[in-house]
Formats: structure tokens, sequence, C-alpha cells
């Protein structure tokens, strides 16, 4: 191997030159600057929880399972003993695959502070050991329909006035669950228990300040002392195992492989609702593996999550007229650059602009070329609806992106500061005594609450941008039971 220039140069007798400040070819960026840039978005972007902070969270999710009991109750609909999964983030922040063109806009600092996905199970398929084969007949791939068939007969008769109903000419009447009307359901039976819930208010409620319908999951924003809170409600359909359409994806080699075992990432999967481009809305769900994805992350290196994190804010700011390109479309790209990098490359801690460049010129690749596969299922291009001039008209407002994204960085920071100061001006406004749950009987506020705050802010502290499952029997919501990962509280 042929020695360094500089080495060649000292052995000469000669004085080498200081080396160089690393550029960025394209834009002219000093690396050390963009690294600096994004290491100032982290700081203002992750938020620091308090004790108050972390039970007015509590408070806020023991609202939304205790809500959830009751709309069980009220017909039977919903599994008794049901898991959910909380993931940190909204649906708009890109954590699960669904269509934000129906979606109305909140912003975080004017709507909201902190926003968190809840996915709820309306049915579970939780008893098979062999690959599931769904209906993807009348699909575009990545989507399926669902035939109650699959259930017994008596949640036919509990859930037959959400589905379509297709007759075959043998007679036979079968059942498809549908997720316009599921969710219209949902809508409908959690509008009726807020409604019955603050008839009779309790100490320590959190207040109710918006519940929309924002396509097929409902948004419901909760004011608890100083904090405002987001939860995207999705109604789910949830499995045990893996889909046999995403079989062969097992087979190829991962970055994961290795640190976490193959039945943590194939533990299960979903259907959400939401439909392809020339999909029937009624009939069509799409696959999700949010599961999985919770177990990936824990093999992204911090650097690599702090560039796409970056990277997302730009990106919902800059592309958000038409809406063609979403944080999820990101985020598989991000997936698949683990897969085709060198673990030991992604590790490095001052790589962070590079990340973020290179995750800038895998989207514009993307556009250009119209093709972005599905990480799980990379037959199906998430991109193809997309028309020539959509996609041309993103690829050209990425490119001034990657012609200076010391600029776009500063403005993503300024964005994540006045947030940050709406909030904290909304908190000074506000409450500043102690919250007591819900259930909280009007007793002593600092019994049991401050131990579960605590012990929710170590939750938080030691399992920074973790997603979190959640077991609850809707008879006894007064002991939910948390999971990160692998762990149980």
């Amino acid at each position: 191997m042929a020695a360094p220039l500089a080495s060649k140069a000292g052995s000469a007798g000669t004085t080498s030159k200081p080396p160089f400040p690393e550029l960025d070819f394209r834009s002219g960026a000093r690396v050390e600057e963009l690294n600096k840039l994004i290491q100032e978005f982290t700081k203002h972007d992750q938020r620091e929880y308090d004790d108050q902070r972390a039970l007015e969270i509590h408070t806020a999710k023991d609202f939304i399972f205790s809500m959830l009991g009751m709309v069980q109750k009220l017909d039977q609909k919903l599994p008794v003993a049901n898991e959910y999964l909380l993931l940190s983030g909204g649906v708009r922040e890109g954590v699960v695959d669904i269509d934000l063109d129906e979606l109305n806009v909140y912003a975080r600092g004017t709507d909201y502070d902190m926003d968190f996905t809840l996915l709820v199970p309306a049915l579970k398929l939780h008893d098979r050991n062999q690959p599931v084969t769904l209906d993807m007949r009348h699909s575009a791939l990545c989507h399926s329909w669902l035939s109650l068939r699959l259930f017994d007969e008596g949640t036919i008769s509990k859930w037959k006035d959400c589905c379509t109903i297709v007759d075959h000419i043998n007679g036979a009447t079968n059942y498809f669950f549908s997720p316009t009307k599921v969710a219209d359901w949902f809508y409908d039976s959690i509008s009726i228990v807020l409604s019955e819930i603050q008839k009779k208010p309790q100490r320590g409620m959190p207040k109710v300040e918006k519940v929309e319908k924002n396509g097929t999951i409902i948004s419901i924003i909760l004011g608890v002392g100083s904090s405002r809170m987001l939860y995207d409600i999705v109604p789910v359909v949830s499995f045990k195992g893996w889909p046999a359409v995403a079989q062969s994806w097992l087979m190829e080699n991962h970055f994961w492989d290795g640190k976490i075992t193959e039945e943590e990432v194939i533990s299960g999967f979903y259907l959400v609702p939401a439909c392809s481009y020339k999909g029937k809305k009624d009939n069509e769900w799409r696959l999700s593996f949010a599961r999985s994805e919770v177990q990936l992350k824990k093999c992204i290196s911090s650097s690599l999550m702090q560039a796409y994190q970056a990277c997302k804010a730009i990106i919902i700011k800059l592309l958000s007229r038409p809406k063609a390109i979403s944080p999820y479309h990101l985020r598989s790209m991000m997936l698949w650059a683990c897969d085709r990098l060198p673990a030991s490359y992604l590790a490095q801690e001052d790589y962070a602009a590079h990340f973020l460049l290179g995750l800038i010129d895998d989207l514009q690749h993307c556009l250009v070329n119209k093709m972005c596969p599905n990480y799980f299922i990379p037959q199906c291009n998430m991109l193809e609806h997309l028309s020539e001039d959509t996609v041309m008209l993103h690829a050209r407002k990425l490119s001034s992106v990657r012609s200076d994204p010391a600029e776009h960085l500063r403005t993503a920071i300024e964005h994540v500061k006045a947030a940050n100061r709406l909030t904290l001006e909304l908190q000074r406004r506000g409450s500043t005594t102690s919250i007591p749950s819900p259930q909280s009987d009007g007793g002593d506020p600092n019994q049991p609450d401050d131990r579960l705050a605590k012990k929710l802010q170590q939750l938080v502290t030691e399992n920074p941008g973790k997603s979190i499952s959640v077991f609850i029997n809707p008879d006894d919501v007064t002991r939910p039971h948390f999971r990160i990962d692998d762990k149980f509280f």
C-alpha cells in the first residue's frame, strides 16, 4: 500500500501543510460546521422531561387507556385484553406508513408539545405458527383485503356492520373488514365515551382540546397541566408471525443480523387502514411492520438517527406541497442504507454530516428514478403512482437543499427553537401545580403519583427514542404494564 502523501513529503524533509478542513464537494460547506449544526438541532429537538412533565405524560396516557377500556365495554367489539403499540411521534412524523394527504396540519408548539401514535387492534389473529397468507387478489402490492371467514361466528356477528358484503354465485356471503367503516365506528365510539366522561369530570382529568377524524385515524389533543399532547389513534388488525408475501426478505442478509434475533424481528405485523393509489378505500388495508421497525431501530447508530431527524425536519417543511413524500419514505431509505453500508462506517460518531448529505442524495435519487422500494417488501415501489411533474418538482427542491445544507439546517433549528418558545410561553401561562392522575380521588397528590412520575422519568431517560408496548386489561385500567423493547415494567 502506498504511503500517504503527507508521510512522503515529511520524509523528503519538507514542511507539511496543515490538513485542509473537510468540505462537502457539492456545496462547499465545511463538514465540521454541518456536524455542529446537526448537534444543535438535536439539542433543541430532544426534550428533557422533569418530574412534572413525566407525570403529565402519564396522566394523558392513563386517560387514553381508560377511554379505550370504556370503548371496549360500549359494544364489546374490541378484544377484552388488548395489546397496544405506543410509538413516539405522530402519524405526520412518519412512524407508520399512512398517507398524509387526508390529515389536517398540526404544528408542534402551535397545536401540541408532544405527539404519539397508538396502534389499537380491532381484531387479532395471534394463534398462527406458519406464514400468514392474506387475500391480495384484489389489491396492489403491500396491501390486502381481509375476509372475516378467518374468524369465528361471534366475531363476524359483532363486526358485520363494519364490513362490505360480497355475495358469491354459489350463494355464500363474504364479509370484508372495511377500514373506512371501522374508522367511522371507532370515531363515533370515542366521541360517545368522551361525551360521557366530560359529563362527570374528575379532579385532575385532562382537558380534551380537540377530537378529529383525519381520514382513517382519530387525532386527540389533550391538555394536561401545562402540556398539550397529540395522540393519533389508529385502528389496526394485529397478527402474530410473518406475512408470506415478505418471506423472501428474510432470506437476504441484513444489517441487524447477529445484533437481534430473527424471532424479535418477525414477532408480528399489522394491517393499517390505508389503501393504495388506485385501491378501493372501503376494502383495502396496508401492511405495516411497525413492531419490527421498533426492533430494528435498536441497531441504528445515534449519529445516523441524528442525521435522519434533521433531514426529516427539512423535508417536512420543504416537500409539503404537493404531498408526495412522507417521512416514512425517508425512514425506508435509511434502513436500505444500513443494509448497503458497512456497520463500522455507520457507527462513526462524527459522521452525522456525511449521513445527512447521503440521505438527501438518496432521496433525490429515488425521486429522479421514481423508485422507493418498501424495505420489507422490495417489489413494492412506494413512489410508483407519482407523476413525472411531481417527482421532478421535489427533486429540484432537494437540489436547493444539497447546494446549501447549512442554511436549511439553520432554518430547521430556528423552527424547532420557535416551537420550544411557544411551548414555554404556554407553560408559563398554564398551571404550575402538581396534577393528579384521572383515577385520583383527590387525596394526597404526592402519593403515589410522585413515585410514578419518577418511574416514568427513569424509563424516558434510560430509553431515549424507544417505542413502548402497553398491555392493558380494560376491566382493570389502574394497572398498565409497560414493555420497552423486551423489558417489562
